[in-house]
């Protein structure tokens, strides 16, 4: 059984050599990220050349994305790393305190505006909630603060507002450098960290286009006003991340599983790609297996019918980067052995079509789950018809064949579709058949004598025109 759902890895220290990224590759990434909020320019740099040459040794098409930083709102540094607060002690928060003047009593905050955000009775939660403040009052830029759940506290630790309203604006200086950074190295996705509304997404994408980029962009989902708002993201994003370690700590672990699985829905519903990130499998960080937490944590965002997964530290600084790709393909492949996946569309036999390739996406799906299809062939542009092709029920492998490597990588973030580079070299349909079946024959995708479905536009060039399907018995 081929794997459907895709896997993005982050790449890191772990995962620094071409020969670690090879096995990589061939243990299953499908998208490689890099996260811009550790690591130099140079870093990055490195890594994406090291990425694009392993995948073009192995002859696979591996997309690209960069991690915006965005407004992680931290505290500066104590004078001696890090404190101990004991439960019930009073400490605080000043955005005019100096960067290394934190002690016992109180640290500085890299946001000047937080006193102006939060007031008495409200709860801060630092180092992704394991420390818990209570706001009793606050003064000019000190905000005094009770200590509920106290612990050691070091620099640098992130803080969120409980249930959210922090004012920092979703792109920073540093993120507009990384974009045009990300426009400069082709990156196939761009991921925008802490968006609370669909603006932010299309000021992303402006500043993205202006510095050359043509990569999709991504909304991440971590604060509760982005939850709020979700509707607009979906609708001005291309894919939707659900990232959820600040959205746990910002709504509470409670209500995370909850909002996983409305936010998968909502996107497929609008006909996006999704993906389920953060902590699926911490423990591969220091153990070469994962937990069965992890694993049921895996499987279950697949059944939800998300289009990929991702891995974080456990490719960026693990001990285990491959062994953790590997687990979390044989977890997905284990989940997709179950039909009825919720967060995946049935024929939308009630639904009027607008365009011509949605149009010919559903009823190709429509025809391949009612006859013994072995694949579905897509000549595509831009990827758009595979992409509608994905949102529907199905275990029929789609082949998006294009003769354009950004659309090969992007597609191949998307739910049970693969890229398959061909170039058009013939006008004849019967001798350009011909030729697909050779490629898909030479690659083992197909074998003569099975049924596929066939689609094409008639317009070389032109995102969208698909408007043809035919169906076809593989020849030699």
């Amino acid at each position: 059984m081929r794997r459907r759902t895709k896997i993005v890895a982050t790449l890191g220290p772990a995962s620094d050599d071409e020969k670690t990224l090879r096995k990589m590759i061939k243990a299953g990434l499908d998208v490689a990220r890099l996260n811009f909020s550790h690591g130099e320019e140079a870093d990055h740099r490195r890594r994406a050349a090291a990425l694009r040459a392993a995948a073009a040794h192995l002859g696979r098409d591996v997309g690209l994305m960069g991690d915006l930083q965005g407004p992680k709102i931290r505290i500066k540094r104590f004078e001696n790393g890090s404190v101990n607060l004991d439960d019930g002690a009073p400490f605080f928060l000043d955005s005019t305190l100096g960067l290394l003047e934190g002690n016992q009593h109180g640290v500085g905050v890299a946001l000047d505006t937080l006193h102006e955000d939060v007031s008495g009775g409200d709860i801060l939660l630092l180092n992704d909630g394991m420390i818990t403040l209570t706001v009793d009052r606050v003064e000019g830029t000190r905000i005094h603060t009770t200590v509920v759940n106290g612990g050691i506290l070091s620099d640098h630790k992130g803080i969120n507002l409980k249930g959210g309203g922090l004012s920092a604006a979703a792109l920073t200086d540093v993120d507009r450098a990384n974009i045009k950074l990300a426009a400069e190295l082709q990156l196939d996705f761009l991921a925008v960290s802490f968006v609370r509304s669909g603006e932010d997404i299309e000021e992303a994408r402006r500043l993205f286009r202006a510095a050359g980029g043509n990569g999709v962009i991504v909304a991440k989902i971590e604060r509760t006003e982005a939850v709020e708002n979700m509707d607009s993201i979906i609708d001005a994003a291309d894919v939707i991340m659900v990232a959820r370690g600040d959205l746990g700590v910002e709504m509470g672990y409670a209500e995370l599983t909850g909002i996983q699985k409305r936010l998968i829905a909502a996107t497929r519903s609008q006909y996006k790609i999704a993906i389920t990130a953060t902590q699926m499998m911490e423990s591969m960080i220091q153990n070469p297996i994962p937990t069965r937490a992890e694993v049921s944590d895996v499987a279950n965002a697949v059944i939800d019918g998300t289009d990929a997964v991702m891995l974080s530290g456990e490719t960026a600084v693990g001990e285990y980067p491959v062994e953790a790709i590997r687990s979390m393909a044989s977890v997905c492949i284990g989940a997709e052995k179950y039909p009825n996946q919720a967060g995946l569309m049935g024929q939308r036999s009630d639904d009027k079509f607008e365009l011509v390739d949605e149009a010919i996406a559903m009823a190709v799906m429509y025809t391949a789950n009612h006859m013994d299809v072995k694949a579905i062939i897509a000549l595509t542009e831009s990827g758009s018809t595979t992409r509608w092709m994905s949102r529907v029920r199905s275990d029929i492998p789609i082949y998006a064949m294009t003769p354009y490597d950004a659309t090969s990588r992007r597609v191949a973030l998307y739910r049970g579709v693969y890229p398959v580079q061909f170039e058009i070299l013939e006008t004849d349909r019967d001798h350009l058949y011909a030729a697909i079946f050779e490629t898909l024959l030479s690659k083992e995708l197909v074998a003569i004598g099975d049924l596929v479905i066939f689609t094409k536009g008639d317009l070389k060039g032109v995102s969208g025109n698909t408007n043809a399907m035919k169906i076809l018995q593989v020849k030699a």
